[in-house]
């Protein structure tokens, strides 16, 4: 390009490339105000400067200036060190607030997951402590406490199936939400229908079907956002919330009934459900992370029509499912692991007030013991099986060895428990710990194994083996309370029936089960 020169007579302007873009050329009026006969020479020549600078500015994309605006020379003024720094830790606070901000969608979706599963079992266990002034203010006998607490059962056996087809059609995180706000919501009501009996039952059966339906909802969100080599740790993480929430419903329920009144716990209990339902539709409803390769991400829309529901129901491989041995493995062992736990649930701190000699609010504490250590045990547990796995180790080979153990433990505690060799009641109290903890291996053995067979059937499949796994909360809880009365012995009562179930579960799992992929089509029923 070539370079415009002015040359007035005070030479007062160079050819300098820092006057020719920096200078303003209005001031040259400024400058010479009395040299008219300079006058036209020195226009043409502003003139030409001005469009030579402007076509500079545009090659170099460099802004317009206004020399109306701008009537002086602007220089950069540098900034210090340390107001850069202070600048740039400013525009990363930013970037990295909330903490959570930058955290994978995956892993979000995982711990909100895990803490509607804390909420989930604080509603469970709440009754179990409110049902003592609950019968003394109403007058109930045993047997209708107990049918009281069993109805929660008929909606968590019932809602099984239905809640792992929903998931498979809608996607398990819109089918988490509806049931954490429907068992939130009825288990506020239970104050009010507690003086109606019908109403009464009607509301924890209520509160079983939104419980009921998550665990489904749960395994299909796992199986559609987790790999296969991360999943043992999700699985864990998410169901282990169970054992959180039943070690903080024990904890926080006696004195808030204590302070306030039993009515209190239920409305402070369903308050929280109603609050993790209005923040979980905050998360980002962005695509995740990871989509396993044999999975179908596509979800109906809310307007999906009975036709095409009622056909996605015909489309599920009923035949196909029970004509798999592992299938039938995962049903009978996920029974026995259930009677196991239900009944120890609902029995165990009985036991240890009656049988142990220990008086109400020591049974009260022994009886958050087992869940606490629960806890330690399915971290240490997850990150033992995928540490194998990701080392080689063969999927069904790490579901068989974490099932075992599951097992095999509580079976020898529990023999260790009822025989009377002069174990005084702590150390049967830390053996009996030691052993339901233990079992929390399951989360990474069976538990696991939907998600590893089929990931599009996932919540289906567990919905089924669960539906039968509801069963001993409805049948083994009452049928343990008819053999103490029988017999008059805890070993014959509680600790034979589940440490039989525990070592069939244990044969039938070692020889059937099996976490290869298989292909369930409607084709081969």
């Amino acid at each position: 390009m070539a370079r415009l020169t002015l040359r007035p007579h005070n030479h007062l302007f160079s050819s300098s490339p820092i006057h020719a873009h920096n200078q303003p050329f209005l001031s040259l009026y400024t400058i010479f105000p009395r040299h008219h006969h300079h006058h036209n020479l020195i226009k043409s020549r502003v003139k030409c400067s001005a469009s030579g600078t402007e076509r500079v500015r545009e090659s170099k994309k460099l802004p317009p200036k206004n020399p109306i605006e701008d009537p002086k020379p602007q220089l950069p003024v540098p900034s210090s060190d340390s107001e850069i720094v202070s600048k740039e830790t400013e525009r990363g606070s930013e970037q990295n607030w909330p903490p959570w901000k930058n955290v994978p969608q995956r892993y979000k979706l995982i711990g909100a997951t895990s803490l509607a599963f804390v909420i989930c079992n604080m509603d469970k266990v709440n009754l179990s402590i409110a049902i003592i002034p609950m019968s003394h203010q109403f007058g109930w006998s045993s047997s209708v406490a107990g049918l009281v607490q069993s109805s929660f059962f008929w909606g968590y056996a019932l809602s099984q199936l239905p809640g792992g087809w929903l998931s498979k059609i809608f996607g398990g995180r819109k089918v988490l939400e509806i049931g954490v706000f429907t068992w939130s919501f009825a288990t506020a009501l239970v104050p009010l229908l507690a003086g109606f009996m019908p109403g009464l039952i009607f509301s924890r059966i209520l509160v079983g079907i939104g419980e009921g339906v998550s665990p489904s909802a749960a395994t299909d969100l796992i199986a559609r956002t987790i790999p296969v080599k991360e999943r043992s740790r999700a699985v864990g993480f998410v169901f282990g919330g169970l054992s959180l929430g039943s070690v903080l419903g024990l904890l926080l329920a006696p004195p808030i009934i204590e302070t306030f009144n039993w009515e209190s716990v239920f409305y402070l209990f369903g308050l929280l459900g109603v609050g993790w339902f209005v923040g979980f539709q905050f998360l980002n409803k962005e695509e995740v992370s990871y989509e396993g390769n044999e999975i179908s991400t596509s979800h109906k829309s809310e307007n999906t029509t009975q036709e095409e529901m009622g056909n996605s129901l015909k489309e599920i491989p009923w035949k196909s499912f029970f004509q798999s041995s592992a299938v039938w493995a995962m049903i009978y062992t996920h029974f026995c692991g259930s009677w196991g736990h239900y009944t120890c649930l609902s029995w165990l701190p009985t036991y240890f007030s009656e049988a142990l000699d220990l008086n109400l609010t020591e049974a009260a504490w022994v009886s958050i013991l087992p869940p606490l250590a629960s806890i330690v045990v399915t971290s240490l547990a997850s990150q033992f099986a995928d540490y194998l796995i990701t080392n080689g180790v063969e999927t069904t080979t790490v579901r068989k060895i974490c099932q075992t153990i599951a097992f095999v433990s509580p079976a020898i505690c529990m023999t260790l428990s009822s025989v009377d060799i002069g174990l005084p009641p702590w150390e049967i109290v830390g053996i009996l710990t030691a052993g339901l903890a233990l079992s929390s291996f399951a989360l990474s053995g069976l538990y696991c194994t939907h998600q590893d067979i089929s990931p599009e059937y996932a919540s289906i499949l567990l919905g089924l083996t669960n539906t039968v796994g509801a069963v001993p909360g409805i049948v083994g809880v009452a049928l343990t309370g008819f053999l103490l009365d029988s017999t008059h012995s805890w070993t014959m009562s509680l600790f034979v029936p589940s440490i039989f179930f525990y070592v069939t579960g244990t044969v039938v799992w070692l020889a059937f089960a099996s976490s290869e992929p298989q292909t369930f089509t409607k084709e081969d029923s």
